[in-house]
């Protein structure tokens, strides 16, 4: 998964299929306040793409997520990624 920071937004990739908005916006939520967790789905299918965006309301928290989450893996529940080298 790499995480990207765009002000408070981050670009979550390398994500399970079975990930859910939910499971992304639980993850990164102990860094603060989530204003968005969205998946981003193939319009004819429905089916997530592997990739999403988490917005926090602050850019501080966003930084402190990235630093924390950049260079790990996770496997939570049937959902499994991991975080690359971000930018």
């Amino acid at each position: 998964m790499a995480n990207r920071l765009l002000n408070s937004q981050l670009f979550i990739s390398r994500l399970s299929f079975y990930t859910t908005n939910n499971e992304l916006k639980r993850l990164f939520s102990p860094f603060g306040q989530i204003t968005e967790a969205r998946l981003v789905v193939d319009p004819r299918t429905q089916r997530p793409k592997g990739f999403g965006f988490v917005t926090f309301e602050s850019d501080v928290d966003a930084q402190n997520a990235l630093k924390a989450m950049n260079g790990k893996a996770w496997t939570w529940d049937r959902a499994s990624w991991a975080v690359a080298q971000g930018n």
